[in-house]
């Protein structure tokens, strides 16, 4: 099983604050994309995967009019 850190970032909505909350974490996992779709199980959800030149993956997302971005970097 590979380990990665995970940085997940939840982009704010409100006009003229660019702030956004911002979780950093380590997972193991074999699928980064699999682990994304488990957790937003349950809801709508639209997924766009990049890669980064380093390797990382980057999933954006969009659920429940939320946007949000998934990175993560193999460790």
């Amino acid at each position: 099983m590979k380990e990665y850190e995970t940085v997940w970032e939840i982009f704010n909505q409100c006009a003229n604050n660019q702030m956004r909350d911002v979780f950093i974490d380590e997972v193991c996992t074999e699928d980064p994309e699999q682990f994304v779709l488990d957790k937003f199980k349950g809801k709508e959800v639209t997924c766009e995967k990049s890669v980064l030149p380093d390797g990382s993956l980057v999933f954006d997302i969009v659920t429940s009019g939320i946007r949000q971005r998934y990175t993560f970097t193999e460790i």
